[in-house]
């Protein structure tokens, strides 16, 4: 070996060294380099709408994006449109089984690569490097896994997250089990990550049979009525029924246990002992659990009972409603008849998992980078359907093949399942299925060369501004273009709008500016500049917000390939 192939291969063992030292919280794979990522470093992402995938149906209903395209790009563009925005992540990645099931490279990986962990690693690191950025202060992320690697995302996530700590949720999802070589796997897993000290998880609605009971009236310490003279009043039973309350009953009057009035029955929280108790809660509380009170016969005289259909959650789900086949694939063949789309979730599974998280969120933002059939968009609209919420989502997902049956993933089974819900559908049996008031908006990814990410030069500045629109629109919620020449881009929507002047020379601008002025509406203009700040304060107004371009998205993809 020559002196200076001795020097190169010591070169490479040194930066292979580094690399392994990156990786030491108990994890070590080799990082291999995935070609979206190098990409990344002389192209850069932005979004163009198709038009004719757009449902929108009432300015007033939540808008919903949907994003055709690697979703390594996907998340670099929601960098600048959605960053710290997001309540919920909630993502079901390839399991990396050997299957031939996933690429990296556009290469199948199966069983017999040796790089095989150290690929998955790399690509769910390099994506969730990228989604971290996206989470609020109180974000939660939820990855679906299975027993392949299960205990290397754990680790990683432990590494990505180090200000979160995580929940193992195991889901009984196939009653009939997957064969494997000695067991069959009846389960897989749903990882919760959340922030350190935060109560971000809901309490659980619990079934009927689950329901506990326990008297109202108060009987341990500090239960006299004395103790708490706004908990003394009649509840007033009708057939065995709670129908209503009457008022705080004033110290100077003692009723009996049991009153009959025209009304009804005034029960009071008085023992079989003619001792004046008090009610376990006040009430304005126990007017708001009405639903959850009931009346017993016991010992000759009638009881109040308190029932409790909350809780927290286990950490092991089993039901038939988290059957991968009877409500993943019957149920999306049922929506997408020609759909060929192999092991989609069960609509509950998903659905229990994002309620956990933004049940109590009505206006929840929820991405989905590993979207598919687009059960999570699903799972949103049902939640929205059923409690009234505003929850928007986005989902990312590629086009590719749909396991060999027609169209694509995205185009062919993911957008035809969400319009279908959104607009209504029939059934097996031939009944109508309402739609959801919601609106979507479909994007794919592009590509802009700006030849060097570190030292972009001014005519891929240019390039990337007239080609901006959309994630502008995004970052805005601005969704609907109205005008687009040379010179600029308007877009409005939600009461708002936002425009783009394209160009260095100004000749234009207070066209522009007038124009908008007219609207009398909320404004953000973005107008190009080859620096920051630089026309904030001169066309700034009342109702116009400035901003530059594109600086400050450059900058963004800048960071996104320090990370």
């Amino acid at each position: 070996m020559s002196e200076k192939d001795l020097k190169k291969e010591i070169l490479e063992l040194k930066a292979q060294i580094r690399k392994l030292k990156k990786n030491n919280l108990g994890l070590v794979f080799e990082d291999k380099t995935e070609d979206v990522v190098e990409q990344s470093r002389v192209k850069v992402p932005v979004l163009k709408e198709i038009v004719k995938n757009r449902l929108d149906l009432s300015e007033e209903y939540p808008n919903n994006l949907m994003i055709e395209g690697d979703n390594y790009l996907a998340l670099s563009v929601l960098n600048y449109t959605h960053k710290k925005n997001i309540d919920l992540i909630y993502i079901d990645p390839p399991y990396n089984t050997g299957a031939k099931n996933w690429k990296y490279n556009n290469n199948y990986v199966d069983k017999d690569d040796e790089y095989r962990h150290s690929k998955w690693l790399s690509f769910m690191r390099h994506r969730l490097t990228l989604a971290k950025e996206l989470l609020k202060d109180d974000g939660v992320l939820i990855c679906a896994i299975d027993e392949n690697e299960q205990a290397h995302l754990g680790v990683l996530i432990e590494q990505l997250f180090p200000a979160h700590e995580q929940h193992m949720i195991t889901i009984v999802h196939n009653p009939r089990g997957v064969q494997g070589t000695n067991f069959s796997y009846t389960h897989e897993y749903a990882i919760f990550v959340i922030p350190k000290g935060l109560k971000t998880i809901g309490d659980r609605v619990i079934d009927e049979g689950e329901i506990s009971w326990r008297g109202l009236r108060d009987n341990g310490g500090e239960s006299l009525r004395t103790d708490a003279r706004n908990c003394f009043y009649p509840i007033i039973v009708k057939n065995e029924k709670v129908i209503g309350f009457g008022d705080v009953v004033p110290e100077n009057i003692h009723p009996n246990r049991e009153e009959e009035k025209k009304e009804g029955t005034y029960i009071y929280p008085i023992d079989n002992d003619g001792v004046e108790r008090k009610w376990r809660y006040a009430r304005q509380s126990v007017e708001k659990v009405k639903h959850l009170l009931r009346v017993i016969n016991g010992r000759g005289n009638k009881e109040i009972q308190i029932g409790k259909d909350f809780g927290k959650y286990r950490t092991v789900w089993i039901d038939k409603k988290y059957d991968a086949n009877e409500y993943g694939a019957k149920l999306l063949r049922e929506i997408v008849p020609k759909s060929d789309f192999n092991y989609p979730k069960s609509l509950y599974t998903v659905y229990d998992c994002l309620f956990a998280a933004v049940g109590e969120r009505p206006h929840a933002n929820v991405l989905d980078f590993f979207a598919g059939s687009g059960t999570t968009g699903h799972a949103v609209l049902e939640m929205n359907k059923i409690d009234g919420g505003n929850r928007k989502f986005i989902l990312c997902t590629n086009n590719e093949n749909n396991n060999g049956g027609n169209g694509g993933i995205a185009d062919s089974v993911c957008y035809p399942r969400i319009k279908a819900i959104i607009k209504g559908y029939k059934n097996k049996k031939g009944e109508k299925v309402e739609g959801v008031s919601s609106n979507l908006s479909y994007y794919q990814t592009d590509l802009v060369d700006i030849e060097q990410i570190h030292k972009v030069p001014d005519e891929a500045k240019i390039r990337t501004t007239y080609q901006a629109g959309e994630i502008i629109a995004v970052r805005e919620d601005t969704l609907n273009e109205v005008e687009k020449n040379e010179w600029w881009q308007i877009f409005e929507g939600n009461k708002k709008i936002t425009a783009i002047y394209f160009k260095e020379d100004k000749t234009k601008l207070e066209d522009l500016i007038d124009k908008l002025e007219k609207k009398n509406l909320p404004v953000a203009l973005y107008i190009f500049s080859w620096g920051k700040n630089e026309y904030k304060g001169e066309y700034s107004s009342q109702n116009i917000r400035v901003e530059d371009i594109p600086e400050p998205i450059i900058e963004v993809y800048k960071e996104l390939n320090r990370l």
